[in-house]
């Protein structure tokens, strides 16, 4: 199962520079001008989880294999990209493709680095391209609603709920608000919604790049970038590209030592990585062994059939139960075999509903 996060953003506000800090590659070429970045370069990023090593030295593992996160950079859009300006329609169907939007916005100055519009305001820049998203989105409900509605009209009982729930974000739209803001009255209609894959109904989380002097306490700028994402409902991180693209150059040992300096705890990345994670939704549980400690990605509210289908779509299907330690008993106990001994091994049945930090062991009849 993958999860990919999308970084978008006006361009040259250093989306490239992130990606590739963010995988610790060149794969996106930086450069200071518009539409460097052409197709969406995608990488694979852990996710930083300290339970994973704790886990492995109670079971003596020989490997640690994390969890990972998926970001895909797509190059920077622009005003009327909804109509096709800049490179709007590859863009934009880029974006369809994302589980979640991760906004970048410029919040430092510097004529050096052109600004596609002429002006630093990360405000407007956020809502350049919430504007593009949601015209986007529009148009194409403003095709879908009236099919869906004549289908409704003669009895089709899913294209009535389809109707309905689209109808109402096309309405959304109309008045300038994005279509995650339209509620389904149920699980069929939340269904439908997320099968139109409208772009703004994606969940959302800004990025505000601020020069280095402001990377731990943020700047003026970002403080605007804040308030926008506390009224849209989102989260917020800021962090300082330009930074994060030094430490990927330093050697690991001296990372600690360069961010404490700056008066840093952790990187900027791993606030974006573990926002990113809470953004779509997602838990971990491991599996422990001899041969390796792993995590493993599910949606909250996964089912432990549903984790066992993770790690094997096979599993999944010949699911018999799941063994089940909780994460501070596993740790308290120093392991399996003692948390059998003291009753904190649980047999789960198919719909057990998997906890964050739940260490499982599958029994399966494949």
């Amino acid at each position: 199962m993958g999860f990919h996060c999308g970084i978008v953003g006006l361009p040259n506000v250093g989306k490239s520079t992130l990606f590739n800090a963010l995988t610790e590659t060149a794969a996106a070429e930086a450069a200071n001008y518009p539409f460097c970045t052409i197709e969406p370069n995608v990488g694979q990023v852990a996710v930083p989880d300290p339970r994973l090593e704790r886990i492995a030295a109670i079971a003596g593992s020989a490997r640690i294999v994390p969890t990972t996160l998926g970001f895909v950079d797509i190059a920077g859009l622009v005003r009327g990209a909804s109509k096709g300006e800049g490179l709007g329609n590859q863009f934009l169907a880029h974006i369809r493709e994302v589980d979640a939007i991760i906004h970048l916005l410029r919040c430092f100055e510097g004529s050096d680095i052109v600004h596609v519009e002429g002006r630093v305001d990360p405000v407007a820049d956020a809502e350049t391209v919430e504007t593009e998203l949601m015209l986007a989105d529009l148009e194409s409900l403003e095709r879908r609603v009236p099919v869906l509605e004549k289908k409704a009209q003669g009895g089709d009982r899913e294209a009535k709920a389809a109707a309905r729930i689209l109808g109402d974000a096309r309405q959304h739209l109309r008045e300038g608000r994005p279509a995650r803001h339209a509620g389904p009255r149920d699980a069929t209609e939340a269904r439908l919604l997320a099968a139109a894959q409208l772009l703004t109904t994606k969940p959302i989380l800004y990025v505000a790049n601020v020069e280095e002097a402001s990377a731990a306490t943020g700047n003026a700028l970002s403080a605007r970038v804040a308030a926008h994402a506390a009224a849209q409902g989102a989260g917020a991180v800021v962090v300082s590209a330009a930074i994060e693209a030094e430490i990927t150059g330093l050697p690991p040992p001296e990372r600690g030592a360069y961010l404490a300096s700056l008066g840093l705890a952790e990187t900027g990345l791993v606030r974006i990585v573990r926002a990113g994670y809470a953004l779509l939704g997602l838990l971990t549980f491991f599996t422990a062994g001899p041969k390796e400690t792993r995590a493993w990605t599910v949606r909250r509210g996964a089912t432990a059939a549903e984790a066992a289908g993770v790690i094997h779509s096979d599993f999944e299907k010949h699911f018999i139960r799941a063994e089940t330690i909780a994460y501070e008993d596993y740790v308290a106990l120093g392991g399996e075999a003692r948390a059998r001994e003291a009753g904190r091994l649980r047999a789960e049945g198919r719909s057990y509903i998997v906890e964050d930090g739940d260490i499982l062991h599958i029994l399966h009849g494949a």
